[in-house]
């Protein structure tokens, strides 16, 4: 290697390792501890315990994990397809550029912008039943957040209504991309809206639905701030998602050992999740917008 070379690399390793510090430190490193903590029993206090699989064995018998596991996947059920229709129907009409879009952008994208624990507190008042706004406006007690079968389609329309507008401007970017001249040459060959949004708009959308579609699936599965600020996981663990149940086993009652087998069980699935999504739209992007 000519001497010019090895001074190139060196600048390149040299400007790479606050990259490699990062990625070491921050990702890499919490992983390996948590995998770690996995195999012992913890409690902060006395010194940790190798128990080998015992964690492991604990979560294939607790009705509690399976219970928050089910909560969580119906949550993503709910929130992520619904969310992502309305963050694309939102995404066509600002692109239609109707006056006054330039200020719903910036509005949509408020409460995804705003701290999830506040917007937590902030709907658990609005939501309660005797001096909350949204009773008040239909004039009814409702126990929205304590009827145990409302409980979860609320906390699901908090995390519609706190993400759709995020969603929304990965579309605007993914539309916008899109050459004017297909629309019209669509419009040229008579195609309806709906012919043009079902045979141009949506597959020529995929690259922007396989990422919206990954990221919001893994963050519907570690949703915990709002959900935990508006239920604390009742009424009757009906809105116990995984994340809430990690905290609770390693903050309330000290066990580390079985949290972190549930973390490593809940990266498990989303590996899993994320792998069928990418096999599934793999075959079907294309990034040819000719």
């Amino acid at each position: 290697m000519k001497a010019r070379e090895r001074h190139e690399a060196r600048a390149a390793y040299a400007l790479l390792l606050p990259s490699f510090v990062g990625v070491g430190g921050f990702l890499l490193l919490p992983v390996i501890v948590v995998l770690a903590l996995s195999f012992m029993r913890w409690d902060l206090i006395s010194a940790p315990e190798w128990v080998g699989l015992e964690n492991y064995a604990y979560l294939l018998s607790s009705e509690r994990f399976a219970n928050s596991l089910w909560v969580t996947a119906v949550f993503t059920l709910l929130a992520i397809p619904t969310s992502i229709a309305l963050g694309l129907l939102l995404a066509i009409a600002i692109n239609r550029g109707l006056p006054g879009t330039s200020w719903l952008r910036v509005l949509y994208v408020l409460p995804w912008v705003s701290a999830p624990l506040a917007l937590g507190v902030v709907w658990k008042w609005i939501l309660d039943p005797s001096y909350g706004v949204l009773n008040a406006l239909i004039g009814e007690r409702v126990e929205w957040l304590t009827d145990p079968q409302l409980a979860l389609p609320a906390v699901v329309f908090v995390q519609i209504w706190s993400t759709v507008g995020y969603i929304s401007l990965f579309f605007l970017a993914g539309l916008q991309q899109i050459p004017v001249a297909v629309y019209e040459a669509a419009k040229l060959d008579g195609a309806a809206a709906v012919r043009t949004l079902v045979a141009i708009t949506l597959p020529l959308l995929r690259p922007t639905m396989f990422f919206v579609t990954v990221t919001s699936v893994i963050a519907s599965f570690q949703v915990f701030d709002t959900v935990y600020a508006m239920t604390r996981g009742g009424p009757a663990f009906r809105t116990d998602v995984i994340a809430s149940r990690i905290y609770d086993e390693a903050f309330v009652n000290l066990r580390l050992g079985r949290a972190a087998a549930m973390a490593v069980v809940l990266f498990l699935v989303l590996v899993a999740i994320t792998l069928i999504q990418q096999r599934y739209f793999r075959r079907r992007i294309t990034y040819d917008m000719s």
